[in-house]
């Protein structure tokens, strides 16, 4: 049999092969087979290597008039995203489908101990992404519009001052105070807050712990331990707690990875939690929810941020909306079982 007769029985008789073809034979998305055709930067060269012997396999021809098209439009949105942070990921699941339907598709960069955010912009942009979503951006907010300028920004969970990009987030200060109500509602007092570092988000959630326990005549109780964003930070406040003299009744890290921290060393100290100490996190990250942690929490609402990102974005695109905006979502409480009443 020839080389066409092969290729009629491989696609099932003279039926076109589509670019949907190319990508279950080589098990990638659409988007990276039509990277790789355009001769876009980005897929590694096995990918590449892979696309291009499927597509020359399969007897795929790009369509010229689709090709044209997609030369001005890719149709690409960009998200920038910690790989180190299991909201992050989270808040990428609902990107997707929220980009989906809207008939886009998502390129996402890594921010690594080592990769920075310009490293990940860059990335994102050779990628010709039409539009970018910064989530937990720390860049200064002058470099974040200037980049603006040339591409609509999405900054999602963090407060910009005087934005002149878009913004979608909850109000931290908010979500803080709810714990801090919640807990002095239980009859706490002694309740210490594990920072979360620099940084806009961590300014504004331990001004919301501060607002609220002055709020509650809590001056004198006022307790703030050096933390960042992770299990190793809470883990080193609980131990410099354990070595004091007298333990706190309640303690709210700045996140649920540092949350979990401080209910790992507490756990190993024979601490109950919530018998003795209770704990609170933020985020209402999918690690909050399993049975082992049953953390209360505050939900930043992953799912609406993620469709008010994809929407802000494609407003910008197409031109509905020229001005910057900001979202700003009301966080919510989320009791389990890592908070009582004080023994």
């Amino acid at each position: 049999m020839d080389d066409s007769g092969s290729m009629r029985h491989r696609n099932g008789g003279h039926k076109r092969p589509r670019l949907e073809d190319v990508a279950a034979r080589v098990g990638v998305s659409t988007a990276s087979v039509s990277l790789v055709l355009r001769g876009v930067p980005g897929p590694s060269e096995r990918t590449r290597q892979r696309v291009l012997k499927a597509a020359a396999d399969l007897g795929y021809q790009v369509d010229r008039t689709a090709s044209t098209l997609a030369s001005r439009r890719s149709r690409l949105l960009g998200v920038m995203v910690d790989i180190r942070s299991p909201f992050h990921a989270e808040l990428v699941e609902h990107l997707h489908t929220a980009a989906e339907e809207v008939g886009y598709d998502l390129v996402l960069s890594t921010l690594t101990r080592t990769r920075d955010e310009q490293t990940a912009v860059e990335t994102l942009l050779a990628f010709r992404s039409e539009a970018l979503i910064l989530l937990g951006p720390t860049s200064p907010a002058d470099a974040l519009a200037a980049l603006d300028n040339k591409t609509p920004v999405i900054a999602v969970g963090r407060r910009i001052a005087d934005s002149a990009l878009d913004v979608v987030r909850t109000a931290d200060d908010d979500g803080v105070g709810q714990i801090v109500d919640h807990l002095v509602g239980l009859g706490h007092r002694e309740i210490v807050y594990v920072d979360g570092g620099k940084g806009v988000i961590a300014t504004d959630r331990r001004r919301g712990y501060r607002t609220a326990m002055r709020r509650h005549g809590l001056d004198e109780q006022i307790r703030v331990l050096t933390g960042d964003q992770t299990e190793a930070a809470g883990e080193r406040a609980a131990r410099h707690l354990l070595s004091g003299p007298r333990l706190p009744t309640a303690v709210v890290a700045f996140n649920d990875q540092s949350a979990i921290g401080v209910l790992a060393a507490l756990t190993r100290a024979g601490v109950a939690v919530p018998g003795r100490v209770s704990v609170v996190g933020y985020d209402d990250d999918t690690l909050s929810r399993l049975s082992c942690f049953n953390l209360t929490t505050v939900s930043q609402s992953a799912q609406e941020q993620a469709r008010q990102a994809v929407t802000a974005a494609v407003e910008r695109l197409d031109r509905d909306r020229t001005e910057p905006r900001e979202v700003v979502l009301t966080p919510r409480l989320v009791l389990r079982g890592t908070t009582a009443e004080p023994a």
